[in-house]
């Protein structure tokens, strides 16, 4: 008997049936890796063009708070400035309610093609993962970070006809009457809230949060004396407060406002180590490509250095910040998850 190789390579199959099948299958084989290498650089070309065709229509700017918030101002100032910029309009939607659940977890839902965004806090992006047993999102695998802008502190107000002159009133009548002294806030989650939980935690007092669809009936409940007092950004009261609607007690950064250079901050009045800046910047959906992301973030950052955003903005009590890549977006929403979900958690605060 005529021994075989142990491999057919090499060798001629005389068989004329074998021999064509093989032809078939190497046919078939090259026709298959060329249209994977076709797919492959077609994948790649669209993601090179997209950017360089975006947009071609209107993009939506979801802004999770009420007309008049701080969240409004500044987002009706950048979509001003990025329709300019892009030649597309920019459309403001106001979606006010449940702390900003509800417009974040729109934008979860929405198509991740750089034709919706959204406005994003710290509230919504940190807060509300702590508050909100199901905020109906996460805010690290359901958003892509696009720009941070800067950030923003609040200010400690009370009615005008509030007896109280500095926290420190607030604070022995809290203790005189707990459970009973009343904080209005724009909504569950905000930066209005946790400034109240983070008071009361801070001077062991108990406090009831009231919250409000908005930030401007949140003030609104203040100036009518519904409330004991709010904590609210400072651009929101600033007309209030001047308009002496409101009387404002202390702000809650370490450093006092330019705005009103004459409040104290709440950690020089004996509330040591109080701390509340919040900070804001715009999302988009997770899985938008990233050279639309890029292409926003340059825009945008552009935009807040400006000096048109620093004579806008700067005087109405805004912060605005150095330009910052997603990436390093991203990271601080990490960051501030892992120091704020604790902080939350052991305050006992819900949405409730």
């Amino acid at each position: 008997p005529v021994s075989r190789p142990p491999s057919d390579a090499g060798i001629i199959d005389r068989d004329p049936t074998r021999s064509s099948c093989r032809m078939i299958r190497f046919a078939t084989e090259r026709r298959r890796a060329l249209r994977a290498t076709i797919g492959v650089v077609l994948a790649l070309a669209a993601g090179t063009a997209s950017a360089q065709g975006y947009p071609t229509k209107p993009i939506k700017l979801l802004v999770p708070l009420a007309a008049g918030s701080t969240a409004d101002i500044v987002s009706r100032f950048a979509g001003q400035e990025l329709g300019k910029a892009l030649g597309q309009p920019v459309v403001i939607e106001n979606k006010p309610g449940a702390g900003g659940t509800i417009a974040m977890a729109e934008l979860a839902r929405s198509a991740p093609d750089g034709y919706t965004i959204a406005f994003a806090s710290q509230g919504t992006l940190v807060f509300n993962q702590a508050i909100y047993a199901k905020p109906g999102y996460d805010s690290v695998r359901d958003f892509a970070p696009v720009s941070f802008v800067g950030g923003v502190s609040n200010v400690m107000i009370v009615p005008p006809s509030s007896t109280a002159t500095k926290p420190l009133d607030i604070v022995a009548a809290a203790k005189a009457k707990p459970g009973e002294l009343t904080f209005s806030s724009g909504g569950a989650g905000t930066s209005h809230h946790l400034s109240g939980v983070l008071f009361g935690q801070v001077t062991d007092t108990k406090l009831v949060h009231v919250p409000y669809k908005g930030a401007p009936q949140g003030v609104q409940a203040v100036m009518a004396g519904e409330v004991a007092m709010g904590f609210f950004n400072t651009p929101t009261v600033i007309s209030q407060i001047k308009g002496n609607l409101v009387k404002p007690l202390g702000v809650t950064s370490l450093k006092r406002s330019p705005l009103l250079p004459d409040v104290p901050t709440l950690d020089e009045q004996g509330i040591k180590g109080y701390e509340v800046n919040t900070w804001f910047g715009f999302v988009a959906p997770a899985g938008t490509p990233a050279d639309v992301v890029a292409k926003l973030n340059a825009e945008l950052n552009r935009i807040f250095a400006s000096q048109e955003a620093k004579d806008k903005l700067g005087p109405q009590g805004f912060d605005l910040a150095p330009p910052m890549t997603p990436a390093t977006f991203g990271k601080l929403v990490v960051d501030d998850l892992a120091k704020w979900v604790p902080i939350v958690k052991a305050a006992g605060a819900t949405a409730n």
